[in-house]
């Protein structure tokens, strides 16, 4: 039998989750409706009212919030209270301009961190436990959220943040680490790591991994799993949400929980926007019900994917969705950072350079790899070996600044990338994603 952080509600009724969900969204459309004003504006071009929304069974009629809404927004435009109630900011990466900020009140940060201790306890984490962060702290919310939720089970918490791997694994031998929580790639690198150091995976005391931010296959969850000898366990969120904690894996490991009384999610057609019903395959859709600094309604997320409410033996009621299949737009999210060809093409257009390229996406030795290629103008085609190096040192550098994360750039002669007709092909994403 499993153990549950809330069991009260993570094993509750169908019919006790729903009144729930109902009796939330009654008052989180009263709430966004009275306070955001942007969303207020939205909902009375579309012609409905608070009073219209009567249970969860008249979502459907909210309008939709995408990202552009978000840009649009920008800094303050959705803020659902007075900026003094809140206490905190996370931030996703930015593409060519606005970035998404989203704000926290103290409570919202409670249930946020509610919702990752219910994830470490369904990898069987207890105040017994040695939990090391080692997602990045600052203005991304992995590493926030799963200290928060750690501190919340009462387990021994390491903020190691990322990177360091020696340290990492200094502190995971000296102090027992038994959980660890980061991306899948830089789980793979640990792994590596401690191999290429002589440490067996009996040698270190870890047991389960709750590793997200980025998509992985299976394949890659057996090869962590043999290579630190755990059990490794997904989870899903997004920082316009409130960050990881929005799903999470249990030991079936058939898809994630989606915490129902925080979240309520829709799978919808990308392309006309209508509910799709149960087991189709779509674009997730969430609503935030009781967050109050960043009330989110009907939230596009761009992740294409399913829900399912079979029975899970876990004991769990809560629905699940299906890991991601893909997304409705042109995001990449490379080593756990979005990246948009939009941020590579700005780049490309302020250093001088042609809109010509292509970028290659692959991953090897469970690690994305990003490498541009870009046309040379026949006019810089003609410098030394020795200046086109510098010239693809330095654009590597610019874009390193965009994005967060730093490409391999190869700068190719005039002509040699392929045209296309119809829509140019920027992106080659060679990375076994889809099972």
């Amino acid at each position: 039998m499993s153990n549950y952080f809330q069991p009260e509600i993570e094993c509750a009724s169908a019919s006790e989750i729903r009144a729930m969900q109902s009796e939330k969204l009654v008052k989180q459309v009263k709430h966004v409706y009275d306070n955001v004003e942007y969303y207020r504006n939205l909902m009375d071009e579309k012609g409905v009212k608070p009073e219209d929304i009567q249970s969860i069974d008249d979502l459907h009629k909210l309008p939709f919030l995408t990202k552009a809404d978000l840009r649009d927004a920008y800094p303050y435009g959705l803020l659902g209270v007075n900026l003094g109630e809140c206490v905190r900011i996370h931030s996703t990466s930015g593409t060519t301009g606005r970035r998404v900020v989203a704000f926290y009140t103290q409570k919202d940060i409670d249930l946020w961190e509610d919702c990752c201790a219910r994830a470490i306890v369904a990898a069987g984490g207890n105040k017994d436990d040695v939990c090391q962060v080692a997602y990045g702290y600052g203005l991304f919310t992995g590493g926030f959220g799963l200290n928060g939720g750690s501190q919340k089970v009462g387990c021994l918490t390491l903020p190691m943040s990322s990177g360091n791997t020696e340290r990492q694994i200094q502190f995971m031998q000296d102090l027992q680490a038994t959980i660890l929580c980061c991306t899948p790639s830089y789980a793979a690198y640990i792994g590596e790591t401690l191999k290429e150091m002589g440490i067996s995976p009996d040698e270190i005391s870890l047991k389960a991994g709750i590793f997200g931010a980025e998509p992985w296959t299976e394949e890659m969850r057996r090869d962590i799993e043999k290579a630190l000898g755990i059990k490794a366990y997904d989870i899903y969120g997004l920082t316009e949400s409130t960050g990881p904690g929005v799903a999470f894996e249990c030991e079936a490991q058939k898809g994630m929980h989606i915490n129902e009384d925080h979240f309520y999610a829709e799978i919808i057609d990308p392309e006309t926007g209508e509910v799709l019903p149960e087991g189709s395959k779509g674009e997730l859709v969430f609503t935030s019900l009781d967050k109050e600094a960043f009330p989110l309604l009907r939230y596009r997320t761009r992740d294409i994917c399913l829900l399912s409410r079979e029975k899970c033996s876990c004991g769990r009621t809560l629905v699940k969705m299906r890991k991601p299949m893909g997304r409705s737009d042109d995001m990449m999210i490379i080593r756990g950072v979005n990246v948009f060809p939009s941020q590579i093409e700005t780049v490309l257009l302020k250093e001088g350079y042609s809109p010509n390229y292509l970028i290659e996406v692959d991953r090897k030795n469970n690690t994305d790899t990003l490498d541009v290629s870009v046309e040379l103008t026949p006019e810089q085609f003609s410098d030394t070996v020795k200046d086109i190096a510098k010239k693809e040192h330095d654009l590597a550098s610019a874009m390193t600044t965009m994005l967060g994360i730093s490409p391999k750039v190869h700068l190719v002669a005039p002509k040699s990338i392929t045209r296309s007709e119809g829509k140019a092909v920027r992106v080659i994403d060679k990375r076994k994603l889809h099972d």
